[in-house]
């Protein structure tokens, strides 16, 4: 595994991924969708959020008029499928963390969909990292400061990209600002999918 590239203590690692792992990553997640399909969330104040979400794991993350958390069921009431093997191989590569991780967030951006400024703190122990893996589309991604204002950085991820968010880089403030829609053939009607594994209790 090549050295990451460092910005602003977030450690990413250009094309970790092959196109023939990144396709079977995708059948992966085809199969957990069947089971908990994707939902557009509403945050707690009512708005409607552009990406869709899905999750797998013993946990996902949700949110809607009641508040942002994890829960153990997908709305529809079933249960999460399990994070699969792939997926926790790569945690396991690069993550430093000796405890498997207990969420897959999948979100879908599709053509105008974005991701504010925000911090990953609804976990209860902040000294494992969050491992982000992009699939399909460049996104435009962007890291601020443990609070927020101040100065921020950008760089575009793309398909086969992983970035760990961990140490100081832990509670950064981070979005994506916007995808290159169409810049990716993995997924067929384009768009992107973004992982992001975490460590919950």
């Amino acid at each position: 595994m090549t050295a990451p590239v460092l910005l602003r203590d977030v450690a990413i690692h250009p094309e970790f991924l092959s196109r023939a792992e990144q396709e079977r990553l995708v059948a992966d997640l085809r199969d957990c969708l069947r089971v908990a399909p994707l939902v557009t969330p509403v945050t707690p104040r009512g708005q409607k959020m552009s990406v869709a979400m899905s999750a797998a794991g013993r946990f996902g993350w949700v949110t809607d008029r009641k508040g942002y958390r994890y829960e153990e069921r997908h709305p529809s009431g079933a249960p999460w499928p399990p994070i699969p093997d792939r997926v926790l191989a790569i945690w396991e590569a690069v993550s430093g963390s000796a405890q498997r991780p207990e969420c897959c967030l999948i979100n879908w951006y599709g053509e105008g969909a974005r991701m504010g400024l925000h911090q990953d703190r609804d976990e209860a122990d902040f000294s494992h990292p969050v491992v982000s893996i992009s699939l399909g589309d460049d996104a435009l991604f962007r890291i601020g400061n443990d609070r927020r204002g101040g100065k921020t950085e950008s760089i575009w991820l793309k398909s086969g990209d992983v970035a760990v968010m961990g140490g100081a880089a832990r509670l950064r403030f981070h979005g994506v600002d916007r995808i290159r829609f169409g810049s990716s053939t993995l997924l067929p009607k384009g768009g992107r999918i973004n992982l992001t594994l975490r460590v919950v209790r």
